[in-house]
């Protein structure tokens, strides 16, 4: 018959002994998430606009994930400004990138390994889309902007709003011509603050599956 009480306190020196390994473990699962790597390009983003963009006339706007007909839509960063709206997809890749504007599916190459991934161009224009009937706007007050901020090479030819590093922001300056007034864009905020879905894990956990499941139907 089994003493409970013995039972449990050598759980408990089990798990006391292991618990390094089992955090290191949990922190490994972590770390290879879709989730976390865009957590880490996002902070990268964010030092990136905080310091280049004025904050009077930038509203930057992080982790917004919006409804849309596959079910959600999520945007690493929305920029908002008389210049227009900025929709960043970030992405923080590291090794080799293979693609093209009209290439459905890219390749990353890391040393022998290779992986593919979803053309993150049109991705950032199905999410410019979804804010843009969102918020009821014309395509020239929307800017779709790809940013590679890991350690990668970009070996393909490739449109000026794919960037990387703080070309991200020379991008965003470069365009100059006024196309919203000042109380158009503190609306926007205000609406892209209202419709945003949840800001959780859960929802981004959601977002993943639903990405994936896609990305594997395509």
């Amino acid at each position: 018959m089994f003493d409970k009480q013995q039972l449990l306190a050598s759980l408990g020196a089990l798990l006391e002994a292991r618990w390094p390994l089992i955090l290191l473990t949990g922190l490994a699962l972590i770390i290879v998430t879709p989730w976390f790597r865009r957590m880490i390009g996002g902070v990268i983003a964010n030092l990136f606009a905080q310091e280049k963009l004025d904050e009077e006339r930038y509203h930057l706007i992080r982790n917004v994930t919006l409804p849309s007909e596959e079910g959600s839509t999520l945007i690493d960063h929305i920029i908002v400004s008389i210049y227009g709206v900025f929709v960043v997809e970030n992405k923080n890749l590291h090794g080799s990138i293979y693609g093209g504007k009209h290439i459905q599916t890219w390749t990353q190459r890391l040393g022998r390994q290779s992986c593919k991934f979803p053309n993150p161009l049109r991705q950032n224009i199905d999410q410019a889309k979804a804010l843009a009937v969102l918020l009821g706007l014309a395509d020239h007050q929307v800017h779709p902007l790809v940013l590679f901020s890991g350690k990668s090479s970009i070996k393909s030819e490739m449109p000026e709003n794919l960037t990387q590093g703080a070309s991200y922001i020379r991008y965003i300056q470069s365009k100059t011509r006024p196309v919203l007034s000042g109380r158009e864009v503190q609306e926007i905020v205000e609406i892209i603050e209202s419709g945003r879905l949840a800001a959780s894990f859960q929802t981004h956990r959601e977002h993943d599956r639903r990405a994936a499941q896609i990305a594997g139907e395509n």
